[in-house]
C-alpha cells in the first residue's frame, strides 16, 4: 500500500441502507479498517482478513487496555475497531475506511482522531426494500433479521449527525457518490501539506522574472 506525505481521513460508512457498498480508492490511499468480533466466523471468512475473530475475554482485554478505538455489542456478540492499526495507517497519510453503526461513529467522533474523520450515512430507499436486502443476502438467521428491523429506525434517526447523507437505491450509483466524496475530501487544502512550499517556489520564481 502506497501511502503519502498527508493526514490520513478515517472514513466512517454507517446507516441502513449499505448493502454491501464499499470505497475502493482510484489511488492506492485507503485501506479497510478490519473489525475485531466475538461472533464465529461465517463458511469462507479468513480470520484477519474478514475480521479479526476474537474470544469474548481477549475482546474484553483488548478494551480494557485502551486498544479499540470503537466498540460495541450487537445482537448478542461484540465488534470493534483495532486502535492500532488505524492510528498507524492515518500517520502514514492512509485512508482508513470503515462500515460501523452510529454508536460506533460516535465513539470515533469522540476520540482522539475525531479531527480526521469524515461520516457519510447511506440511507436505504424503503423499509421494505431494507428487509430484502437483508433476506436477500441470506447471512443472518430470521430472528436476527427480525431484530435488526426492529432496530433499524433506531439507526437511520441518526442521519442528520452525519458530513453526508447519500439514499442507496442503486448501488453502482452509490459507490460513484462515495468515491467522489473520498476524492473532494482529499483536495482539501489542509489534507495537501504540500501546497504550502509549491506556493513558496512560484513566489520565488515570480520574484526571479521581475
Amino acid at each position: 500500500m502506497s501511502c503519502h506525505a498527508r493526514q490520513g481521513r478515517a472514513c466512517l460508512q454507517s446507516g441502513r441502507g449499505r448493502r454491501a457498498v464499499r470505497v475502493q480508492s482510484e489511488r492506492p490511499r485507503a485501506a479497510t479498517g478490519t473489525i475485531a468480533t466475538t461472533r464465529p466466523p461465517r463458511p469462507g471468512e479468513v480470520d484477519g482478513q474478514d475480521y479479526h475473530f476474537r474470544s469474548e475475554a481477549e475482546f474484553k482485554q483488548m478494551v480494557r487496555e485502551g486498544r479499540m478505538l470503537e466498540h460495541a455489542h450487537v445482537f448478542g456478540n461484540f465488534y470493534g475497531s483495532p486502535r492500532g492499526p488505524v492510528e498507524e495507517a492515518i500517520a502514514q497519510g492512509c485512508d482508513v475506511l470503515f462500515d460501523v453503526d452510529w454508536q460506533g461513529a460516535q465513539q470515533v467522533r469522540n476520540s482522539p482522531l475525531k479531527d480526521s474523520v469524515l461520516s457519510i450515512f447511506l440511507l436505504p430507499p424503503s423499509i421494505t426494500e431494507l428487509r430484502r436486502r437483508l433476506e436477500e443476502r441470506a447471512k443472518d438467521a430470521t430472528e436476527v433479521i427480525e431484530k435488526r428491523m426492529e432496530k433499524s429506525w433506531d439507526e437511520i434517526s441518526h442521519w442528520d449527525a452525519y458530513d453526508y447523507v447519500l439514499v442507496n437505491d442503486d448501488l453502482d450509483a452509490t459507490e460513484a457518490q462515495l468515491k467522489t466524496i473520498v476524492s473532494a475530501e482529499r483536495m482539501r487544502r489542509p489534507q495537501q501539506p504540500g501546497l504550502l512550499d509549491h506556493v513558496r517556489r512560484l513566489q520565488t520564481e515570480f520574484e526571479e522574472s521581475l
